[in-house]
């Protein structure tokens, strides 16, 4: 499949193409400010993963996919290999792709995720992005009317808002809410075979001191399938950390680059 993307700054021989991989119900804009900032040393990729943004929709919505996409996205550029730095769903995508074709990738940041199994947190949001499909909304506050009454956070709704936009029969979602929603089993695991690969290359791995994502009993795991990973906490950051602490997470993501 091929990805809608942005694209900031110019290749260079002397370092690696950054891919940014957003998370699950983002899109490739929530790394705008960063890649931006990013743009005058490197050559920065951010698609908008399959189901999402502006990329095509499709029922398949495993790791496999979505990893198997940024493949194709690296070789359409015309290079051998990438530096990924994905949050959440896209930090599983990127460990996935890590694990299965180390040779694509030329080093690795997870933010906020782990490669292990999660509990099943959005169906409440799902219900409240189901409530505004079926009110035939005729305004962004009219959905977010809809939206406030299944959620509190009004971070939150403003966050999903922006994958609302208008078209000739309407307001609706730029996201593939019926896959997503069907596919939730998929997105909330990570299988690994019984021996499963490792990879070698430079890692770094960034987690919010107040989130609960990436965990004491998940640590080990990650030591085995990546062997060289550092781990970095940022204080009074929850999942959301480049957005909750963007300074602190820049400052840590350039120390690592500035091994490239």
């Amino acid at each position: 499949m091929q990805l809608h993307y942005r694209e900031y700054g110019s290749y260079s021989e002397l370092h690696p193409t950054l891919i940014f991989l957003h998370g699950l119900l983002g899109s490739s804009s929530n790394w705008h400010s960063l890649a931006r900032s990013l743009a005058d040393d490197f050559h920065v990729l951010v698609p908008d993963l399959r189901n999402h943004g502006r990329s095509p929709h499709d029922d398949e919505v495993g790791y496999p996919a979505l990893a198997g996409d940024v493949v194709q996205l690296i070789e359409d550029q015309g290079l051998d290999s990438a530096l990924l730095i994905g949050h959440s769903m896209g930090g599983k995508a990127a460990m996935w792709l890590a694990l299965h074709r180390p040779e694509r990738v030329a080093g690795l940041v997870v933010v906020d995720i782990a490669p292990v199994p999660y509990e099943n947190r959005f169906q409440p949001i799902y219900q409240a992005l189901h409530a505004v499909d079926e009110a035939n909304i005729g305004s962004r506050a009219e959905a977010d009317q809809v939206l406030a009454q299944h959620l509190d956070d009004t971070g939150l709704r403003q966050f999903l808002l922006q994958n609302l936009h208008m078209t000739q029969g309407g307001w609706r979602w730029r996201i593939n809410l019926q896959a997503l929603s069907r596919g939730m089993s998929q997105i909330v695991d990570f299988p690994l075979p019984q021996n499963p690969p490792h990879y070698d290359g430079p890692t770094l791995f960034i987690y919010g001191q107040l989130s609960d994502y990436v965990t004491a009993e998940s640590k080990p795991r990650i030591s085995r399938l990546f062997p060289q990973a550092r781990m970095s906490c940022i204080r009074d950051a929850g999942h959301w950390i480049y957005a909750e602490q963007p300074q602190a997470f820049a400052s840590l993501l350039g120390g690592f680059l500035r091994q490239f």
